[in-house]
């Protein structure tokens, strides 16, 4: 094989931090690593050619120093914090404020349900955490995760003492099992100051959801998107596609988003990435972005195209992909240029966290046709255009088997933790061929 370039991974068995290799291959670039003691590993990074491949990783020398870093004392990915090595000071921080959860999935990056009582973050605690992050590089978006964080019955005051503390975007990470089936709910969390709902979305029939969740729950996810809308809060389906399971089903997700636009205001892909309890074996060529793409134009028959998308600017280009459109008429988009040729606009953390904000929030702000002034008839227009963006784009999690540093330096999402600080979501998530955390307990 020919080598494009070099980088550090880990050992999927041991997790031995190992020198590894982008090299060229029959079906695309390859991370190929050798473990002295497990041998050699190798694994399909990108579908496509070494032009196309040198060509999606355009230039962003740019760095962040991370606020208060961290005294590294280990090599990556190994006691993170974010240390002073970190090119990225955060974007989006998931909170988790529950172990608990409401489902037992079979695919499940925290390996949630296990705990079904005492897997609280307390309220005090919280706050510590909200105080940190403002002494680190605050305010950041805040992403209630767990768990299944809607089974606290203080979430509401949790989100209300964040916007206390300053922070100006709340996203809910959730299965939307209670927002569908308790009247009221979604309307409680968007008075509380909720922006956002990252829905778990993975298809439109019964048979993805019970490979993947374990159980039937299309009319659940559907009354959850009606409830969330009627509260005139955002939503954004976050469908975890995994190959022969629901990559079919792509277009189709699309098309639900789009026909329950201005509410769903986007659809972000995250590919299935094998750690935590995860029930699907990894193949030898896993979903790459190329890949991902190729579905997304395919099943929209060409209404989206590969053309369209570009990586990420602020975190590494090759952990992530994008496109934005304005809706014209039922069936008919028009790609939003980006300001730069160079793919995204959003070159710091700072960019994409006001970007996030923005895209995955609806506007709620109403005028009167009475009192309207010239600019309030300008924002009115523009409050509109902006309601009928809709976003598509993805993430590229890293495994134990894809670990790219490189890659991992420049993450701006982040897990909060109460030992260890700001974690890069990938590193936090890390598991061996065992299903044993790096970091997680």
């Amino acid at each position: 094989m020919i080598t494009l370039g070099k980088t550090k991974s880990v050992c999927p068995i041991c997790m031995k931090v190992l020198t590894a290799k982008k090299c060229i291959g029959e079906d695309g670039i390859y991370l190929v690593k050798e473990c002295d003691i497990h041998g050699k590993f190798q694994t399909l990074i990108w579908e496509g050619t070494a032009a196309e491949y040198l060509s999606w990783g355009r230039e962003n020398l740019s760095a962040e120093t991370p606020v208060n870093p961290k005294i590294k004392e280990k090599s990556c990915p190994d006691n993170c914090g974010l240390c002073e090595e970190h090119e990225r000071k955060g974007c989006c921080m998931v909170l988790e404020v529950t172990k608990r959860c409401n489902m037992h999935c079979p695919v499940c990056f925290a390996s949630a349900g296990e705990c079904l009582e005492n897997g609280d973050l307390s309220i005090d605690e919280i706050e510590k955490q909200y105080d940190f992050l403002m002494d680190h590089g605050g305010p950041f978006n805040i992403q209630l995760s767990g768990g299944e964080p809607t089974m606290r019955e203080d979430l509401p005051e949790i989100i209300h003492m964040g916007r206390e503390k300053g922070f100006t975007f709340f996203q809910l990470n959730t299965n939307g099992i209670r927002l569908a089936q308790e009247a009221g709910y979604a309307r409680k969390l968007k008075k509380a100051g909720l922006n956002t709902v990252f829905l778990q979305f993975d298809g439109v029939t019964d048979d993805v959801y019970q490979t993947l969740r374990g159980r039937s729950m299309i009319e659940l996810k559907e009354k959850a998107v009606l409830n969330c809308s009627e509260a005139e809060l955002g939503i954004a389906l976050v469908p975890v596609i995994a190959p022969g399971v629901n990559d079919m089903q792509v277009g189709d997700i699309l098309k639900f988003a789009m026909d329950h636009m201005p509410f769903v205001r986007g659809v972000h892909f995250q590919p299935i990435s094998y750690f935590g309890r995860c029930s699907q074996q990894r193949p030898q060529a896993p979903i790459t972005i190329p890949k991902m793409l190729k579905l997304i134009e395919e099943q929209t028959d060409g209404l989206m195209k590969s053309k369209d998308f570009a990586g990420g600017g602020a975190e590494n280009p090759y952990c992530s992909f994008h496109a934005s459109y304005l809706k014209k008429g039922e069936r008919e988009l028009k790609l939003l240029e980006k300001k730069s040729d160079r793919g995204c606009c959003c070159t710091t953390s700072d960019d994409s966290r006001q970007y996030v904000e923005n895209q995955w929030s609806y506007s709620t702000k109403k005028f009167s046709d009475d009192e309207m002034t010239q600019t309030d008839a300008l924002d009115e227009f523009l409050i509109r255009v902006h309601n009928e963006t809709f976003a598509v784009s993805g993430m590229i999690f890293q495994d134990a088997w894809n670990l790219d540093l490189e890659r991992l330096k420049r993450c701006y999402i982040c897990e909060v933790d109460s030992d260890y600080g700001m974690v890069p979501f990938c590193a936090y998530n890390l598991t061996n061929s065992k299903g044993i955390y790096l970091y997680r307990k």
